[in-house]
């Protein structure tokens, strides 16, 4: 994240910027980045997710589950959602398949 993010973020920007450190950088400890948040998806959610990752379209991964297309909607909507909630938005499919990767979901191997 940089500087200018981090100042957008805090109070929407309204926050004065420094212009001289409060503390030597010597003397503070090495800032470790916290890893993203991962949303507690479903078990069945992690499966339609995955399922239409596969699929070329939802009525696709739909048939594959046994499940209507709009219940694949559903769930990908509930995902995205939570992802969301955590600040790590999903708005394509694309996007939902990083997260599947970053959190554990799936791998490379697997595709």
């Amino acid at each position: 994240m940089s500087v200018a993010e981090l100042e957008v973020g805090i109070n929407d920007g309204r926050v004065p910027r420094m212009t001289a450190p409060v503390v030597d950088a010597a003397v503070l400890p090495h800032l470790v980045v916290a890893p993203p948040s991962r949303p507690a998806l479903s078990t069945r959610e992690v499966e339609v997710l995955l399922a239409w990752m596969a699929a070329e379209s939802k009525e696709d991964a739909a048939n594959k589950l046994f499940i209507s297309q709009s219940t694949v909607s559903t769930h990908i909507s509930r995902i995205r959602a939570k992802y969301a909630a955590v600040g790590r938005p999903a708005p394509t499919k694309a996007h939902l398949l990083a997260r599947a990767l970053q959190d554990g979901y799936t791998t490379l191997e697997e595709w």
